[in-house]
């Protein structure tokens, strides 16, 4: 970027924030409230512009709740007004902080995704529906400390609805949409109520855990390329969990069985 406002990776404040915004804003990730904002901070995501109605105020909730991320904060956040701030967001967080960040390339979340040997496993959305699942799926993936989330299908992993159900958690892990045939090597393992009890496993590392669509389950693609079925535990005549219950369950046994969190 070649803004005379301000260079991406500088410090200071956009002296014209709304300028740099509009220039911005169809080809960037919207950060939307403080938190997703923080974890963009935490982990290393480039932000060219930050705005808040009340900087102070902004500064104060990074001091109560992530004084990690206070200097950074600092130099990145703006001050527009309430006016302007619904003009650039929607429907603005109640926290009244935004941001823009680029979004991570493609060809190395693939890599990341590819690498082997992997210590964690791969999270994959088989056909999603939900927004707001999938980005809770982002949010529990990194704090379980996965090596990535694939979506398959139509759903956009990068929607800033995912983006906001992930509180700005997809820079803390590798997110990309692929087709089945694009999997990330590595035994898949997918959720389903016909599998063998998950409590009489052990997942590997390098585990590509597949979820089926909220409505219709696992696609017959996807199922054809499954080395293991595998069931959740689940009292008679209760259907289905939530597609992001599901997956924080998996991990939670990944994890107590020998994998976690670094």
């Amino acid at each position: 970027m070649n803004d005379p406002v301000r260079a991406a990776g500088d410090p200071r404040p956009a002296s014209d924030p709304v300028r740099v915004w509009h220039r911005l804003v169809d080809t960037s990730v919207l950060l939307d409230g403080f938190h997703a904002l923080k974890h963009a901070v935490r982990f290393g995501a480039d932000i060219p512009v930050a705005v808040t109605v009340d900087r102070a105020a902004a500064l104060a909730l990074a001091d109560e709740l992530a004084p990690d991320v206070r200097a950074p904060l600092e130099g990145l956040l703006a001050e527009v007004s309430q006016e302007t701030l619904k003009s650039l967001v929607s429907r603005p967080h109640p926290t009244e902080v935004a941001a823009l960040a680029v979004r991570p390339a493609r060809e190395a979340n693939l890599r990341a995704l590819a690498h082997t040997p992997r210590g964690a496993p791969v999270v994959v959305l088989d056909n999603p529906r939900n927004l707001g699942n999938a980005g809770a799926v982002i949010r529990l993936a990194a704090g379980f400390g996965a090596t990535g989330v694939v979506t398959t299908g139509t759903l956009d992993p990068w929607h800033p609805t995912v983006v906001r159900g992930g509180a700005g958690l997809h820079f803390a892990t590798a997110v990309e949409r692929l087709a089945v045939d694009e999997l990330p090597p590595g035994p898949v393992f997918a959720l389903d109520p016909e599998g063998e009890d998950i409590r009489a496993l052990k997942l590997p590392d390098d585990a590509v855990l597949a979820f089926g669509s909220e409505r219709t389950g696992l696609s017959a693609e996807l199922r054809a390329r499954t080395d293991h079925l595998v069931a959740l535990p689940m009292r008679p005549q209760v259907s289905s969990y939530n597609l992001a219950t599901s997956v924080a369950m998996t991990l939670y046994h990944w994890s107590a069985t020998g994998g976690a969190p670094s």
